[in-house]
């Protein structure tokens, strides 16, 4: 098993040369919900948690609302740990670097429901390569969990309010399997 100070000094890309910090994810080991997003931002980089900026304030609000979790209740990550430059989309070669990262938190972390944020997770999540509109939505198991992809609100902030109805819904399916 690695440890949190190897995954801190972590330099398996070229990522490692550009970040402030590895944003490695928070919460409780044993979840009601698993989020796992695409990479950390600006705001993420500089304060070491995913999450924390404007898409985050939007995800955890709708969250809230949809099916009464808090923050507090969810263990957040990314399938990317570092900032990409620009907050460009990960390559093929900084996924698989991270890739182990990503199962070792999806090994560890025991919830009851699991969500992907935007494309690039749920690809990297559940390996098909469907586009987010024919996926969203969908319940599925992964390691006998419910798990479903959604739109990142990075998107949902970007698009406006058709994507945000989208996510509602989504996140809606949730409440009877992550209800506190």
């Amino acid at each position: 098993m690695r440890t949190l100070a190897e995954l801190a000094s972590c330099t398996r890309c070229d990522l490692s040369l550009t970040r402030q910090r590895v944003v490695i994810g928070s919460g409780p080991q044993r979840p009601a919900l698993l989020l796992v997003g695409e990479a950390p931002g600006r705001t993420e980089d500089e304060g070491g948690e995913p999450f924390i900026g404007r898409s985050g304030q939007l995800l955890f609000r709708l969250l809230e609302e949809e099916t009464g979790l808090t923050r507090a209740a969810c263990f957040v990550t990314n399938v990317v740990k570092c900032r990409p430059p620009g907050n460009r989309t990960p390559t093929k070669a900084e996924l698989l670097a991270c890739r182990p990262w990503l199962d070792e938190q999806l090994d560890q972390v025991v919830p009851r429901a699991i969500v992907t944020l935007g494309l690039t997770a749920a690809r990297s999540v559940f390996g098909d390569a469907r586009p987010m509109g024919e996926r969203h939505g969908e319940l599925r198991t992964l390691g006998g969990v419910a798990a479903m992809a959604t739109y990142h609100p990075a998107a949902a902030l970007r698009q406006g309010p058709s994507v945000v109805d989208v996510m509602r819904h989504d996140l809606r399916q949730l409440r009877p399997l992550v209800s506190p």
